[in-house]
C-alpha cells in the first residue's frame, strides 16, 4: 500500500492533460493503435509487434503506457508499459518511439517521466524501479534510460536478460536484450 505523502501527489499542468511546448502526453486509447504500429514500424529500430497487439496495448495497458499529442491530435510518439505482475512496484518499459517529425523535442524523456509519475500516483503500491531491454549498439535508448536514471537520482544497472540464442533460430538473428534497471525512484 502506498504511504499517505504517496497518495497525495498533485498532477502537474503536464500530467493534468496540459500542453507545454505543443505537446500534449496522456494515455493512449484504442483509436491510436494503429499511429503505434505506424511509428514503430518506421522507427526502423523497434521489433514491430502486429498492428491487432498495438490495439490491444491501448486498450488493456492504457494505464501504464502514453502518447504524446500535437495540439491537433496526432501521436507524435508513445511509450508503452506494464506493472510486472510478479513485482507491481516495477513498470516494464515495453517500447518508445517518436515520430521522426517531432524528435529533437525531448518528448521520449517526457513522456518517461509523466508515464512514470502518473503511474506511481495511480498504482495502488506506487511505482519504485523501471526495467526495460535495451538491443547493444542502440545509443538513442541507453541515452534515454541513463539520462531518466540521472534526473530520478537512481542507479541504473544492467546485465543481459535474454540472450541471443534464447531467440528462435529461424529467420533474422536478434541481438541480446540488456535488462536496464532503474532503482530506487
Amino acid at each position: 500500500m502506498k504511504t499517505t505523502q504517496a497518495t497525495t501527489k498533485t498532477a502537474s499542468p503536464e500530467l493534468s492533460g496540459g500542453f507545454r511546448d505543443g505537446f500534449r502526453v496522456d494515455r493512449p486509447n484504442v483509436a491510436d493503435g494503429a499511429a503505434l504500429w505506424r511509428i514503430a514500424r518506421d522507427s526502423r529500430t523497434l521489433d514491430l509487434n502486429s498492428s491487432y497487439s498495438y490495439l490491444l496495448w491501448c486498450r488493456d495497458f492504457a494505464s501504464t503506457s502514453a502518447v504524446a499529442r500535437t495540439e491537433d491530435g496526432r501521436v507524435a510518439g508513445f511509450v508503452t508499459g506494464f506493472l510486472r505482475p510478479e513485482d507491481p512496484r516495477v513498470l516494464l518499459v515495453w517500447q518508445v518511439a517518436v515520430d521522426e517529425r517531432y524528435r529533437g523535442h525531448g518528448l521520449a524523456g517526457r513522456m518517461l517521466d509523466e508515464l512514470v509519475a502518473r503511474v506511481d500516483r495511480d498504482s495502488e503500491l506506487g511505482v519504485d524501479t523501471v526495467e526495460t531491454t535495451v538491443t547493444p549498439g542502440n545509443r538513442a535508448s541507453e541515452r534515454l534510460f541513463a539520462s531518466f536514471a540521472a534526473r530520478h537520482g537512481a542507479d541504473l544497472t544492467r546485465e543481459v536478460l535474454f540472450a541471443a540464442e534464447r531467440f528462435p533460430a529461424e529467420g533474422e538473428a536478434h541481438a541480446p536484450e540488456v535488462l536496464h534497471r532503474i532503482a530506487p525512484l
